[in-house]
């Protein structure tokens, strides 16, 4: 077994945020990279956001480990944290508006000025990264959004650009694909069905990495 990469803590809105930093691949190169004030390129950031805190989602949680590994490997500099509550994260349950500021205070410290975003999320964490993306960074949007397995039938899953990567499992019984085809139709986005696959995708994560490197060259319209 994998030893657990070091945890480094951040100050949140209700207290301490456990995170897990992870740099880019030796050798990769992400797609967007920005120059900041000292003239010095660096990779872009990707901040990934776990499953319901009260059903035992943490960042070690298996989809929001190969979300992370594959933008690490596309070049990325990668975070994950707990949320507000879980293992070392101080605070409780925010109720969703909670974890959605913690996500927004894990961008503030970790994002350079002018830094590309890319935010991902997983059931839970997918509603986190839609209203992160939409409502909360107007002055500096995420060009890239992957939202898998979004809890939209649970959460007030926010509008999402164009060019967002929907990615859902053929026969989630936690999320039905039919809720997660209505949602994304209104919005006239396409969805990526993995047959056969369920909620957390066991067996299929191999094939669910394969999707986020195949799309990340996509970046999100932004109005």
């Amino acid at each position: 077994m994998l030893p657990k990469p070091p945890r480094t803590f951040i100050e949140g809105p209700a207290g301490t945020l456990e995170c897990v930093v992870e740099e880019p691949a030796a050798g990769a190169t992400s797609s967007t990279t920005s120059g900041v004030t000292t003239g010095v390129t660096t990779p872009a950031l990707a901040v990934v956001c776990h499953p319901h805190p009260l059903h035992g989602g943490t960042l070690d949680n298996k989809v929001a480990q190969t979300l992370a590994r594959a933008f690490v490997q596309r070049g990325y500099r990668t975070v994950r944290f707990n949320f507000r509550g879980v293992e070392q994260s101080a605070g409780t349950w925010g109720e969703g508006p909670g974890e959605v500021q913690d996500a927004l205070a894990v961008i503030r410290h970790f994002r350079a000025p002018g830094q590309p975003l890319a935010l991902a999320g997983f059931s839970f964490g997918a509603y986190v990264a839609s209203q992160a993306a939409a409502h909360q960074l107007p002055d500096a949007p995420a060009h890239r959004l992957i939202l898998v397995g979004p809890a939209v039938d649970t959460f007030p899953m926010a509008p999402v650009p164009a060019g967002t990567l929907i990615i859902q499992g053929e026969t989630d019984d936690v999320v039905p694909l039919s809720s997660v085809l209505r949602w994304a139709s209104q919005q006239a986005l396409p969805v990526t069905v993995v047959p056969q696959a369920g909620h957390f995708f066991h067996g299929q994560l191999g094939l669910l990495k394969s999707l986020v490197l195949q799309a990340g060259t996509t970046s999100c319209a932004t109005s």
